[in-house]
């Protein structure tokens, strides 16, 4: 009988892996802070449109490419060619570099509120270093941190991703109970009325014009993103062809259920004109605004006391800190390998310096993932310490990550046709046959990620905010073209050399 391999990922953790990775608890949260009961149908449409055929679509390619390690860099390389697949995942690597830049900030509010019930990063300081100053230096200690246990094996990410998954799915279903409980004791009593109005137009002022609206595609795709940064760890997965398919659909169909019934969930306890209408109520906050309202409404419907109540959304909102440090950290894990880890194994060796792409003897590039904290430690550094200016590059590079963390998907569902017209490839796990149907769900797909970063890009401008639409669109191109120029120079660079 043959030995299992030691350390390969079982379908319920690679599950838990995706899960933890994608899955936010504030994603439904924010969905109905920006759209109400709205959100729900955008999120169906998300799921159905987007995230059901891209997930069998990344299966199928999986599965295909079982042995590869380049992730989705061979997925590119394989379905079309070397310089699309350079082109794409650079795209898709400096946004999720960009991303680690905001997780970091977001990490510690979350500690904030887990130690003291709400948001005190702001009043932190340590001798001469201002909150801002402060919060920077301990961003960058989190980050060395994390980069330094990820690179000591697959097994440490795979422990940590374990702990943040199982409690991602803990949290949404206390969420879930707590709002139950709320109903019962109020007799079936909505918040936010249940009404058709209400699941067709949002009650946020921001979000009235069918730009806007539309442009909320793009929100419920991020929340659906990075369902592609699993291709990373393929290679160390049990029977992949077989555990990868399984593990992108059984995420799938968790993620959006939890998705809508949290997003309902909202309305049993908040009303959000009274609550989330509020003036000091927005977008970094809300959730914990959510949360706690939960807890006091729960108190004030079980009969408790005043205080008991207080205490109760206090409790409630150290609950949501503590399933966003851990979703934080199990995320952070997974982003500071994934990503980089697809990019340098995919890239031919003469693409990139011998010593960057170098594996220690844990089988993980420790060298470029020292090389991106190392990057992201600088602009998170410039950002808190750089002033005004600085304050104004992390509005720029946040605008640029909008929409650069969703245009790889139009490398990646576009190249599918040409994927399945390759007559060598061993396919374990099919998603879809006939060229016909291929190139519909194929063109269905990608003009559905496309709407959405044409309506991100042109909303703001609407408004007279011509700098975010610009800053927003240009993200993608600017990322795009660094990488196109790298590649060709480095092709005039080889032809020399031949």
């Amino acid at each position: 009988m043959d030995k299992k391999q030691p350390n390969k990922i079982t379908l319920g953790t690679l599950i838990l892996m995706i899960f933890s990775s994608i899955f936010g608890f504030s994603n439904s949260l924010t969905a109905y802070y920006q759209m109400g009961y709205a959100s729900i149908i955008w999120y169906v449409i998300a799921a159905i449109l987007f995230f059901l055929p891209s997930a069998l679509i990344f299966a199928e390619y999986g599965a295909s490419f079982k042995g590869v390690k380049g992730g989705i860099f061979s997925w590119l390389e394989e379905s079309a060619n070397e310089k699309v697949a350079f082109v794409g995942t650079f795209i898709w690597l400096a946004a999720w570099v960009v991303w680690l830049v905001s997780s970091t900030q977001f990490f510690l509010v979350a500690l904030s509120t887990l130690i003291s019930g709400k948001d005190m990063t702001q009043t932190w300081h340590l001798g001469f270093l201002s909150s801002t100053q402060l919060l920077g230096v301990l961003e960058v200690a989190f980050m060395v941190i994390v980069t330094f246990f990820a690179a000591k094996g697959i097994d440490k990410i795979t422990a940590v991703d374990k702990v943040g998954g199982a409690f991602a799915i803990i949290i949404a279903l206390g969420f879930m109970l707590a709002s139950l409980v709320v109903f019962a004791f109020s007799h079936g009593h909505f918040a936010e009325p249940v009404t058709a109005m209400n699941f067709t137009k949002s009650p946020n002022p921001a979000f009235q014009t069918p730009v806007a609206v539309l442009s909320f595609i793009v929100y419920a795709l991020f929340a659906y993103g990075g369902l592609e940064t699993s291709a990373g760890v393929i290679d160390s997965v049990d029977k992949p062809e077989k555990t990868f398919p399984k593990a992108m659909m059984g995420a799938m169909a968790l993620m959006t259920g939890l998705y809508v019934i949290n997003i309902l969930m909202c309305g049993i306890s908040t009303n959000w004109t009274a609550i989330l209408g509020a003036k000091n109520v927005n977008i970094a906050n809300m959730e914990y605004v959510l949360v706690n309202n939960l807890g006091i409404v729960m108190g004030h419907s079980m009969g408790l006391s005043q205080s008991t109540t207080l205490a109760l959304g206090t409790i409630f909102s150290r609950l949501a800190g503590l399933a966003d440090v851990l979703s934080g950290i199990s995320a952070a894990f997974l982003m500071v390998y994934s990503p980089i880890k697809s990019f340098i194994e995919g890239c031919d060796a003469r693409l990139l310096p011998k010593k960057l792409v170098k594996l220690n003897k844990h089988n993980m590039p420790e060298r470029a993932m020292w090389a991106q904290a190392a990057l992201i430690s600088v602009i998170i550094l410039f950002i808190s310490f750089g002033g005004n200016a600085a304050g104004q590059f992390y509005t720029i590079l946040m605008d640029m990550m909008n929409v650069s963390s969703t245009v790889p998907y139009l490398f990646l569902i576009g190249v599918f046709p040409f994927f399945k017209m390759k007559k060598d490839i061993d396919r374990p796990f099919v998603f879809i046959k006939g060229k016909g149907k291929v190139w519909a769900v194929t063109i269905i797909v990608w003009l559905v990620v496309a709407m959405g970063i044409i309506f991100t890009c042109v909303e703001p401008m609407l408004s007279g905010d011509y700098m975010t639409s610009f800053w927003t669109a240009i993200g993608p191109v600017a990322f795009g073209v660094i990488a196109y120029v790298y590649y060709t120079y480095r092709e005039h660079h080889d032809a020399k050399l031949a």
